[in-house]
């Protein structure tokens, strides 16, 4: 048995009716995979908050929908709300323990870098997750990184760098960078940045200034319009009989 449960209903309200679900604290979802009918079901909101913060898109799941027997899921996605950050809806697939799947793992850097400790470095976090391909059991919540390594400003990590648990291949390229440090600005480079703000700031001002200018002009024009008087029409001349 998986070390996460969470426990589910079948659905019955569909479509728009579903806003009716999250008024209640109900979180509609599915449940797919491979050889299985997609099923509509809910679950209860806050569990799958406070579940999700464990087992992120990487950890088995034992998911029971009514009384039945639990199945293996993991969560394949989940969507918030932009304007709320509140999930309206998840997407559990259930697994088959002896077919190998493709998911993404995060990455935890851990320790402390010399290269920023002592020489003042900014530490730059390339990418915080991998795609790998295992076989559900041998899934992980997270890829340890130690940055403790990184003693230098030459010194950087690779995808070839991680270990790896027994089991999990990384699809990413080995080559590519994970996590490096640079080295703090110079006095020079911080002037300079400085004078740039300044030209900034400076050019606003201006762009500023001509457009209060050129409206003010237009008002001035739209007044001298206002106050120039129709011209005369001449009555035409009547022709003598």
């Amino acid at each position: 048995m998986s070390e996460y449960k969470l426990q589910s209903t079948t659905r019955k309200m569909l479509g728009k009716r579903v806003k009716a679900l999250r008024k209640e604290g109900n979180l509609p979802a599915v449940l797919y995979g491979a050889g299985i009918k997609t099923r509509p079901i809910q679950t209860d909101l806050k569990v799958f908050e406070k579940l999700y913060e464990q087992t992120g898109e990487s950890t088995l799941i034992d998911l029971t929908v009514d009384e039945e027997k639990p199945v293996k899921v993991i969560v394949h996605s989940a969507e918030k709300n932009p304007l709320t950050e509140e999930y309206e809806h998840v997407d559990f697939y259930q697994v088959d323990l002896k077919k190998k799947i493709t998911t993404e793992i995060e990455l935890l850097f851990i320790g402390e870098s010399k290269a920023v400790k002592e020489l003042g470095g900014v530490l730059i976090k390339s990418i915080d997750h991998v795609k790998v391909e295992c076989l559900p059991n041998d899934l992980v919540h997270e890829l340890k990184i130690d940055i403790s390594k990184l003693n230098s400003f030459d010194d950087s990590l690779h995808i070839k760098d991680i270990e790896l648990p027994a089991g999990i291949k990384i699809l990413d390229k080995e080559d590519e960078t994970v996590v490096n440090v640079k080295p703090p600005r110079t006095d020079e480079e911080l002037e300079a940045l400085d004078e740039k703000v300044e030209e900034v700031v400076e050019d606003v001002e201006v762009d500023k200034e001509d457009k209060e200018k050129d409206e003010e002009d237009d008002k001035d024009k739209d007044k001298d319009k206002e106050n120039e008087k129709p011209a005369e029409k001449e009555e035409p001349k009547k022709e003598k009989k």
